[in-house]
Formats: structure tokens, C-alpha cells, sequence
């Protein structure tokens, strides 16, 4: 395997030969980080990701908020976020939200799974290096985070006009989160392009 990687900062060519298990490697140049070997890296990126698309499927199924002003209370779904945007009249507006907050992050998520099950086998498939290429480019646009803060913002202002009730959608939402961020933070380009070609070496054997 090559242990040459090129800072994605400043381009320098670094040697990571010498790094051990649980060991950062930084650019000297820049101090851009360059990986983390972790010896069970695939393991945890699997389980984060399977727990993740679990919590996403919760917080498609029940109440995300719920609104009680003069007597009148209506209860709002996650999926619903993006309908009612369409229905005001913004289509691609809810269009670009149900991409950013549902669809792009659970492709990254079943793309994560696809690379990590086949890894912690060590087996190498077709998809492997299409779809480590499809993944680094789609987790960009995924904005999770920036959905949950602009949520949170958004309740300071309504509960001042009504009364808000939080279902166990926003909850489970907030543990997607959590879980995509640590899946997102486990996934390493250098890890995984070196897992990939260990597979493949193993396979053509």
C-alpha cells in the first residue's frame, strides 16, 4: 500500500510509513490534519452509520413539533418541513430542503454501508472505489447541523407566540445528528482508499 498522501490544504507530499495504530498525522507544512489510524476504523463507521439511518427512519415516522396558540394546536412531521414549503408556494426551496436534510444524508449513510460492510470482511467489491469516489464529493452537501441550529433558533422565537411541544422526532433527529457526525468524523480518505486496495489485493489472491 502507498503511505504517501497529499495534504488536501497545501499539496505537500507527506510519508505516513512510520505512523502506528491510534497515532494523528498532521502536515508539517500547514498543520492541516492528514488522518488517524484507528485499528477498528470500519467497525465504527459501520455501527455509526447503522444506528444513524435507525434514527433517521424514527424521525421520519413520528411528531416532530407540535403548536398551541388560542386554542388551536397543529402537529408537524418531519417530512411534512418540506411539503409545506412547497404548498406556500416555494417548490424548490422544499425541494432543496428535503435534499439537504433527508435524501443527501441518507445516501451518504447507505453509501457508508456499502463501503464498510464489504471492508469489515475484508472483501473487495465493483462499487468499492465508485463509490468512495461519490462519497467524498455528497457528504459536503449534506447540512444536518445546519438544519437542527436553524430549528432551535426558529423555537426561540416562536415559543415567545405559542406554546411548543417537542415530539420524538426532533429527539431522534438530534441523535441522527449526533450519529452522522461521528459517522462523517470515523470516515478517513487515506484509511479508506488503503482498506479498499488490502481488499483488493486480498481478493485477487
Amino acid at each position: 500500500m502507498d503511505n504517501t498522501i497529499a495534504c488536501q490544504a497545501c499539496d505537500l507530499l507527506v510519508n505516513l510509513e512510520s505512523m502506528r495504530p491510534g497515532q494523528r498525522a498532521s502536515c508539517p507544512r500547514c498543520g492541516y490534519r492528514l488522518t488517524r489510524l484507528r485499528p477498528d476504523a470500519v467497525e465504527r463507521l459501520m455501527a455509526y452509520s447503522i444506528a444513524a439511518l435507525v434514527a433517521l427512519v424514527f424521525a421520519c415516522l413520528f411528531p416532530f413539533l407540535s403548536f398551541a396558540s388560542s386554542g388551536v394546536e397543529s402537529v408537524m412531521t418531519l417530512p411534512q418541513t418540506p411539503g409545506s414549503l412547497w404548498r406556500n408556494g416555494l417548490p424548490l426551496v422544499a425541494i432543496l430542503v428535503a435534499a439537504f436534510i433527508i435524501a443527501i444524508p441518507a445516501l451518504v449513510l447507505v453509501s457508508l454501508l456499502l463501503l464498510s460492510v464489504p471492508l469489515a470482511r475484508g472483501r473487495f467489491r465493483p462499487w468499492l472505489k465508485p463509490i468512495g469516489r461519490w462519497l467524498f464529493h455528497l457528504q459536503s452537501w449534506a447540512m444536518v447541523e445546519v438544519f437542527i441550529i436553524g430549528v432551535i433558533v426558529s423555537l426561540v422565537k416562536i415559543a415567545k407566540m405559542a406554546t411548543v411541544t417537542l415530539g420524538l422526532s426532533f429527539w431522534s433527529y438530534v441523535a441522527f445528528a449526533i450519529l452522522f457526525t461521528f459517522a462523517i468524523g470515523v470516515l478517513d480518505r487515506y484509511q479508506l482508499w488503503n482498506a479498499i486496495e488490502a481488499a483488493e489485493k486480498e481478493t485477487a489472491s
